[in-house]
């Protein structure tokens, strides 16, 4: 995403995370308070990278099914994975990352040296109504492994939005990986701006949306993509059916809902369900999206209009 404004903000910031980079413009509000929301999106990454092997989400497929203690901002986590699954009949599923090491994303595609242990037992597709939340302890079925991915994304992105509000910035916006936030006062007063990029000519954008409060993402089949074993492409974006790379047309799909998270979430089914199905449907979730085909051509939910 390419943020686009009108008038210069109070303060501007961008470091490297979650294997891409972070960026964050608030309106008022003080360079502490960017101090402090910078050192939680690190620690939030710490805690849910699939990377680090003592992470939250690395405990929690270690445990062999005994309770682990974890981070309040996991507990949130969670939750948020499980009510995604859910919403999308499970097109959304975060317990795939045997699926997405078999295909060949082991390692971290920013820093090689880090790569992805599974415990032995480990399985595909679980079930998250048999994950157990009792206060911060969290117990997982034996085999069981969770992927933060896109989700972490847009939810650090959530997360760190809501701190700088509190600690007194009249709006920001916060991107992390693509996934974007906004809040509170836009630079002009009126909306935040961002672009949607085009996924085939790098630096141009396929339009502008513009957004008072909420969330947009965009997952696309055109990045963290490598060569497996026998020759073949394949990308990050699995199917819960198959356990292998979705097989679709469709090269990225941008949603636009009340929250990063919720916007990243709803991103998937559009690599797996029918076109028509994918675009009538998502409104009745309260989400607008574009999607962009092999061929550049773009399908849009009729509300997509609605933030031009």
């Amino acid at each position: 995403m390419t943020v686009v404004t009108d008038a210069p903000l109070t303060t501007d910031r961008t470091w490297a995370l979650m294997g891409g980079s972070a960026h964050v413009r608030i309106v008022g509000g003080s360079s502490a308070a960017l101090d402090e929301a910078h050192g939680f999106a690190l620690t939030l990454e710490q805690r849910w990278s699939r990377f680090v092997d003592d992470s939250d989400l690395t405990a929690l497929a270690n445990a062999d099914g005994v309770p682990v203690t974890v981070a309040p901002e996991t507990i949130v986590l969670l939750h948020a994975m499980r009510e995604g699954w859910r919403e999308t009949d499970h097109d959304f599923d975060p317990t795939l990352l045997p699926h997405l090491v078999t295909a060949g994303y082991r390692r971290s595609t920013v820093d090689p040296s880090r790569s992805t242990t599974l415990p032995a037992l480990a399985v595909g597709r679980g079930d998250l109504e048999a994950m157990r939340l009792d206060g911060d302890e969290v117990r997982l079925p034996i085999g069981m492994t969770l992927d933060a991915g896109g989700i972490g994304k847009g939810l650090a992105a959530d997360l760190v939005a809501r701190r700088l509000i509190a600690a007194g910035a009249l709006g920001c916006l916060v991107e992390i990986g693509g996934d974007v936030r906004v809040a509170g006062q836009a630079p002009d007063d009126t909306a935040w701006r961002i672009a949607v990029d085009d996924p085939f000519v790098p630096g141009a954008n396929r339009g502008v949306v513009r957004l008072v409060d909420g969330g947009i993402a965009t997952s696309s089949q055109r990045k963290r993509r490598w060569m497996t074993e026998s020759g073949h492409a394949a990308h990050h974006l699995i199917d819960p059916a198959s356990g292998r790379p979705a097989a679709t047309s469709i090269q990225t799909v941008t949603v636009i809902a009340a929250t990063a998270a919720r916007a990243e979430v709803l991103t998937k089914p559009g690599f797996l369900r029918p076109l028509d199905d994918y675009l009538a449907w998502l409104p009745t979730r309260g989400a607008a999206a574009l999607l962009i085909d092999a061929d550049g051509v773009e399908h849009s939910t009729p509300n997509w209009s609605d933030y031009a």
